[in-house]
């Protein structure tokens, strides 16, 4: 999570039964390299100690005892001015009403008035207090101020009933402050369209003919186009993942359902990145009743199935927009020769080609071998990496190409 890396993050912790989610929160944040410091209201540390956010980030946490002593001068003012992020989470009824009047009469909330850093407000409550008329009309109040609020979630709450006020989880939670961080990357206010995982061709009610795809690329793909600014739309079979915070998800099947998205969405879309392992060919017919193993083994004709690419370079071949069209190439022989094929055939601006017959990259596995290919000739080389990391380098060549 390289956007998080350096960044300083003031974190607030407010008397919620969810407290206990926030030491999660400081830890992972602390491990993907931001700088946390924690400070919590004296209601915070009937749920949880300071001890504990001290020993998953490293350093101090503050309370309202030091408030008073004799740092408290320069103490809020340091914390307030050095911090690129400033989240409470949780946060209570009572602290986001001090909030929206201004009140500053503990140290986060003293912090708070004077931060010029991003706000960030997670709720977490009782429903019926969430969704009484002053918490709702306070919450509006921080909202024209500038202030992002993290929509609580339905569930059952500590007082035994259900309703809206859980605390997010701590990978919800992140991938938020992701999106703040980064709203003034390198693709701010671009669209970028991204397929992902391996499409499915029905054979029958209970069968399909699909691929070993597992989602992986297109989804770090999207986070990292997320993390550079841009809207992101992604068409995605069904995986074993959980999009990233902020994309407009896009559910497919089959290759024809996902050549209908892309067409749909490719027109107003400054960048499309087909990471998506799409099946060549599917039954010809597909058997409205289960293929019944007594009846034989069946005899099953194939036909090919849509070629989205070829489909895209038509339809580009009309547009009068600045497009940046990239392609994936996952090859078992001849990599980088049917890698420049695909990239001639399709008229791409960019091809990621890999070995898919190397244990640790390609499908299945959490870390990748690329090679990238360029429509002006370029190649460039990537030693074996996560995924994730592949994306960011991928998305700023994209951004590059863009300019």
């Amino acid at each position: 999570m390289s956007i998080l890396s350096g960044k300083r993050i003031a974190l607030g912790v407010t008397g919620s039964i969810a407290a206990y989610k926030a030491a999660d929160l400081a830890s992972k944040l602390t491990q993907a390299g931001a700088q946390v410091d924690v400070i919590l209201t004296n209601a915070a540390e009937k749920f949880i100690a300071p001890l504990t956010f001290q020993s998953v980030t490293g350093r101090r946490a503050y309370t309202d005892n030091d408030l008073w002593g004799n740092e408290a001068h320069v103490l809020h003012v340091g914390l307030s001015h050095t911090a690129d992020l400033l989240v409470i989470a949780p946060c209570t009824a009572n602290t986001i009403a001090k909030l929206a009047h201004g009140q500053a009469d503990t140290l986060l909330t003293v912090i708070a008035l004077a931060s010029q850093a991003p706000l960030v407000i997670a709720p977490a409550m009782d429903g019926g207090m969430f969704d009484h008329p002053a918490t709702q009309e306070n919450l509006d109040t921080l909202r024209k101020r500038g202030a992002y609020i993290i929509e609580p979630l339905e569930g059952h709450l500590a007082s035994g009933l259900t309703g809206k006020g859980r605390l997010p989880e701590t990978p919800e939670l992140i991938g938020h402050l992701r999106l703040i961080l980064g709203r003034r990357g390198l693709l701010a206010d671009k669209k970028v369209l991204i397929t992902a995982g391996g499409t499915q061709e029905p054979l029958d009610p209970v069968r399909v003919l699909t691929n070993r795809s597992s989602g992986r690329q297109g989804y770090a793909l999207a986070q990292a186009a997320l993390d550079a600014g841009a809207q992101v739309t992604l068409i995605t079979t069904t995986t074993a993942l959980t999009p990233p915070v902020g994309a407009t998800v896009v559910n497919v099947q089959t290759a024809r359902q996902m050549l209908d998205a892309v067409l749909k969405e490719f027109s107003e879309s400054d960048v499309l990145i087909m990471a998506a392992a799409v099946a060549d060919f599917r039954p010809r017919k597909q058997s409205e009743r289960k293929i019944k193993k007594e009846d034989g083994v069946p005899q099953i004709e194939l036909e090919a199935t849509e070629d989205i690419l070829k489909a895209v370079a038509d339809l580009r071949s009309r547009m009068k927009r600045k497009q940046v069209v990239a392609g994936f190439a996952a090859e078992s022989q001849d990599l980088l020769q049917n890698a420049s094929n695909k990239l001639q055939s399709k008229k791409l601006d960019l091809i990621a080609a890999n070995d898919i017959s190397a244990a640790d990259a390609g499908f299945s596995v959490e870390t990748n071998r690329i090679t990238l290919l360029f429509a002006d000739g370029r190649t460039e080389s990537l030693s074996l990496m996560s995924k994730s990391e592949a994306a960011e380098i991928i998305v700023e060549r994209v951004a590059a190409l863009l300019e």
